[in-house]
Formats: structure tokens, C-alpha cells, sequence
């Protein structure tokens, strides 16, 4: 099976072919038979899993996508694998409202509230002839380790890493990556705090 995805990724013609039999022009959703007879052979959700009904799950067979046991996706969350995998670990909440676009690795027990945008995509815009929309596209893995907790309305930009049990405030944009046991806010975000094993205790960090 993936040596014919290889195949098919690497010669133009196959993959224009794929992709039309995949996703009907002009839409970036799977087609109803890939959903209910390729997908669920391909991905894998863990035990105790749970996809809320109003989640939008934009995901195609020649990328992963998996989530881990007993993990959540909410309501009206978009998940897109179209230009990379998706990755979510054990134990973790995704949040209502959110959208998750590959390539994404998401660790176990990490909570991100609502409204948050994690993708890993980036549109070309340096030719001025052509609009952004029809350049090509560039693709940095965003990585999210284990414990971490992201606040309502963040965003995530592309090639970010954010260390383990680090803190996101509300309202961030996190365009850099932040450090394990840290608390950082703002746009951009900046840590403000950090967590010090030798006296057990969060620091505040001066700016």
C-alpha cells in the first residue's frame, strides 16, 4: 500500500487522477466512498476515542491520520491531513471550533481550548502574477509534545514546536518555538514564565 501511494505522489498524471477520483473539483472534502470504505481502513483511532457528529474530518488515505485512546475531538473541529498527517496522542481534547491542518504531531494529555488554528501549511505569494491561492503551497510539521495546555482563539503557525507541559495564554500567536515548562503569551507569544525544578517553583521571566 505504500509503495503504490509513493508511486502515485511522485508521477503528476497519477496524482491528478487520484486526487479527482478522491475529492470532487473545486472541494477540498473527501468523497462519501472514500470516507466510508478507504479511511477506515487507513487511520486508526484508539480505544475510548470519540469524534463528535459535527466535526468536519477532511482526511484522505495517502496521509495518517490517528487519534489516540480515549481521546476527543469536539463539535464543529476541522481536521485536514490533505498536505500532511495528523497526529493526536492519548487522552487529549481537542476543542470546539478548532482546525487542525497537517503536518501536525500532537502529544498524550494535551488540552486545547476553543477556536484555536494548529496548520503546518503556508501558501506561496512571492510572484505577484499569480494569486496566492495559486501558488504553491509549503508545508513546515508543526510538533506539540505531551501535557501541553493551548487557550481559546491561539494560533499555531507552521514549524513551531512546543516543548513539554509548556502554557499558551488565550489570544496567543505562536510563531517561534516555546521551551518545556514555560507559560507564554502575546502576539507574538513570549514566555513570561518558567518553571524552575531546582526550587519547584514558576518563575516570572523579565522582558
Amino acid at each position: 500500500m505504500t509503495s503504490i501511494i509513493s508511486k502515485i505522489k511522485s508521477n503528476p498524471k497519477l496524482k491528478s487522477l487520484a486526487l479527482t477520483m478522491l475529492m470532487p473539483a473545486n472541494d477540498n472534502k473527501p468523497r462519501l466512498w472514500v470516507r466510508w470504505f478507504l479511511n477506515p481502513f487507513k487511520h486508526k483511532r484508539g480505544k475510548g476515542a470519540i469524534v463528535r457528529y459535527n466535526t468536519r474530518l477532511d482526511v484522505f488515505p495517502f496521509n495518517d491520520f490517528r487519534l489516540g485512546i480515549n481521546s476527543v475531538i469536539e463539535d464543529f473541529a476541522t481536521i485536514n491531513n490533505g498536505v500532511g498527517d495528523v497526529i493526536i496522542g492519548d487522552k487529549t481534547i481537542v476543542g470546539m471550533g478548532n482546525v487542525i491542518i497537517g503536518p501536525v504531531t500532537i502529544g498524550n494529555h494535551v488540552m486545547l481550548a476553543q477556536n484555536i488554528v494548529i496548520s503546518g501549511l503556508n501558501h506561496g505569494y512571492e510572484d505577484v502574477n499569480i494569486p496566492p491561492s495559486l501558488q504553491k503551497v509549503s508545508c513546515k510539521p508543526i510538533v506539540i509534545a505531551d501535557d501541553v495546555w493551548i487557550g481559546a482563539n491561539s494560533v499555531i503557525t507552521a514549524g513551531v514546536v512546543l516543548g513539554k507541559h509548556c502554557i499558551i495564554g488565550a489570544g496567543s500567536v505562536v510563531t517561534k518555538n516555546i521551551p518545556e515548562f514555560s507559560v507564554a503569551v502575546g502576539n507574538p507569544a513570549k514566555v513570561i514564565k518558567q518553571y524552575n525544578k531546582q526550587t519547584s517553583s514558576w518563575e516570572k521571566i523579565s522582558l
